[in-house]
C-alpha cells in the first residue's frame, strides 16, 4: 500500500493502471474508518484491479457552527485498517493541496434535491460534497466509486451529478452497516455518552416501524401518514431526541410525500440530535 499526499504523485502512481485499461475503484472517506467504510472497500476490492481510498476532512461541507474542528481524525489507525483491507493507494492531501489559497470562482448549483432533509438545515453542505467529489473524480479518474446508503441524500446527489455531467464513473450503493442493536455505524457515534448510545438505536426502530406499517397497512390516507409520522416524532422527543426531520420522500426528487403508492419507491429519512451528536438514518422501500 502506498500513502500519497500530492495530486501529481497520485496521478503518476495510477498512470500504469489506467494505461493498461485496469478497473480503478475509489472509496472517498473523511477518515475515522469503521465497518461501514471497510465494507465499501471490500466491495471495491472484489470488483476492481486497483483500489484507492481517500482520507480528507473536507472543510467546504461544514457550516460555521458544525463540528469541523472536533471531527475525529485517526489517521494512523485508518492507514492500518486500509492496509489490512487490501487498499492499493491512500490519498491523504493537506487542505491547501485541494484548495489552494487563491480565490475560488466556480461552484455547482443544485436545484430541488436539497430543498428538504439535510439540505434544508445545512445550507451549502452538499455544494461542498459535490465540489470535493468532483475534484476527486478528476484527480483519480476512477472507473467505479463507492458511497454508503446511510448518507442517502448525498448518494442521490452524486448519482445525479454523474448522470447530468456525463462523468464516466459507475456509482455503487453500499448498504448501511449497523451495530447489533440496529444503530447505523457512523464516525460520529464515538461522541455518544453511554446513556445516549443506549437511546440511539430508537431512530432505526421508529423508521422500521413506519416502513412496516406502510407496507402492510393497505390504502394509507394523508391523515394516516401524518398521524404515523407525528406519533414517531413524539416518541423520539419523549426519550430525548431533538428532531431535525422525520420525513417520507420520493426517491427520484427527495420531495416530501403526502400519500404513498405501491408502485413507487420512497425513502423514510430521519435526522435528530441526542445530546450534541447529530445522527441520520434512512430506509428505502
Amino acid at each position: 500500500m502506498m500513502t500519497i499526499n500530492s495530486i501529481t504523485s497520485l496521478r503518476e502512481a495510477l498512470k500504469p493502471a489506467r494505461q493498461a485499461g485496469k478497473r480503478i475503484g475509489l472509496v472517498p472517506t473523511m477518515g475515522a474508518l469503521h465497518e461501514g467504510h471497510l465494507s465499501l472497500i471490500a466491495e471495491a476490492r472484489q470488483v476492481c484491479d486497483v483500489v484507492v481510498t481517500t482520507i480528507f476532512v473536507n472543510p467546504t461541507q461544514f457550516g460555521p457552527n458544525e463540528d469541523l474542528d472536533r471531527y475525529p481524525r485517526t489517521l494512523k489507525q485508518d492507514l492500518e485498517a486500509c492496509k489490512e483491507a487490501g487498499v492499493d493507494f491512500v490519498f491523504t492531501p493537506e487542505t491547501t493541496e485541494l484548495y489552494p489559497p487563491e480565490a475560488q470562482f466556480l461552484s455547482i448549483r443544485i436545484a430541488e434535491l436539497t430543498d428538504h432533509l439535510c439540505g434544508a438545515t445545512r445550507p451549502g453542505h452538499f455544494n461542498g460534497v459535490l465540489q470535493i467529489v468532483n475534484k476527486l473524480f478528476n484527480i483519480v479518474q476512477p472507473t467505479d466509486a463507492w458511497f454508503g446508503q446511510k448518507d442517502i441524500q448525498q448518494l442521490i446527489l452524486l448519482e445525479t451529478m454523474v448522470r447530468e455531467f456525463n462523468i464516466p464513473v459507475r456509482i455503487h450503493r453500499g448498504k448501511t452497516i449497523r451495530e447489533a442493536d440496529g444503530l447505523a455505524m457512523s464516525s460520529r457515534n464515538r461522541y455518544l455518552s453511554a446513556q445516549e448510545r443506549a437511546i440511539a438505536p430508537q431512530l432505526y426502530a421508529e423508521i422500521t416501524s413506519i416502513r412496516d406499517y406502510l407496507k402492510h397497512g393497505g390504502d394509507i390516507t394523508a391523515e394516516d401518514l401524518d398521524r404515523t409520522l407525528a406519533a414517531a416524532r413524539y416518541r423520539l422527543t419523549e426519550i430525548g431526541f431533538k428532531i431535525d426531520y422525520l420525513s417520507i420522500v420520493d426517491v427520484r426528487n427527495l420531495q416530501p410525500q403526502q400519500r404513498v403508492y405501491s408502485d413507487r419507491t420512497y425513502i423514510i429519512a430521519v435526522a435528530a440530535k441526542i445530546g450534541n451528536t447529530r445522527l441520520i438514518d434512512n430506509i428505502i422501500f
